[in-house]
């Protein structure tokens, strides 16, 4: 892609976040889609979109440990993950913070959060400068897409994501592993969902936290 077509997806991506809109955008995974945290309709559209029931948590996307620590509680073993595994395919579930607003993930003490590994999406971050909802673009039950036609094929007309950031078919990758370690020091740590980074890896960079 030149550097004219990276910067107006950028720039076409940040003024639809701004106004509350939801994108579908690639990640080193799979497609996703995102949404300012602070727009309540927009999260509750990714639901929709989804299919998904509300009771399912979504994931927050940061452009650097430095950010995702306002809004979770990163303990010392928590910061080693993500030193060694940010920006990559892995969510870290920590203790969230009272800055994260309470319509995302009701009733959870917790909350997932991944800083990704792809050119335009940790871009986009660092200029939005505000986390994003993340979640992997499927109906839920339903495989992960990675191209665009497969999420919007037998989409309702009137039920499409705002913005659609189509960079063609992308490897097909396995969604972040997710870790939680939102226990205290000495509790064990736990693999929520398996995916790109191994546990033997989480457990390597665990030893001696």
């Amino acid at each position: 892609m030149s550097t004219d077509g990276f910067e107006h997806l950028i720039v076409e991506s940040l003024q639809v976040l701004e106004k509350g809109g939801v994108l579908l955008h690639p990640t080193e995974t799979c497609y996703g889609l995102a949404a300012d945290i602070f727009y309540p309709e927009a999260v509750e559209k990714i639901y929709m979109l989804k299919e998904m029931p509300r009771e399912k948590p979504v994931s927050i996307m940061v452009s650097s440990l430095e950010q995702a620590e306002e809004y979770g509680e990163f303990s010392e073993r928590a910061k080693k993950l993500a030193r060694a595994f940010w920006p990559g395919p892995l969510t870290i579930i920590v203790k969230r913070r009272e800055a994260l607003p309470s319509y995302i993930n009701p009733g959870l003490m917790s909350v997932g959060l991944r800083c990704p590994d792809h050119r335009f999406t940790l871009e986009l971050l660092r200029r939005f400068e505000e986390p994003l909802v993340t979640t992997s673009a499927n109906r839920t039950g339903e495989p992960q897409a990675y191209d665009v036609e497969t999420f919007l094929e037998d989409r309702i007309e009137v039920m499409h994501p705002d913005f659609i950031v189509d960079m063609g078919r992308i490897p097909e990758t396995a969604p972040s592993t997710i870790v939680d370690v939102s226990g205290e020091s000495g509790e064990p740590f736990l693999i929520v969902r398996h995916g790109p980074v191994s546990v033997d890896e989480v457990y390597r960079v665990l030893q001696g936290a």
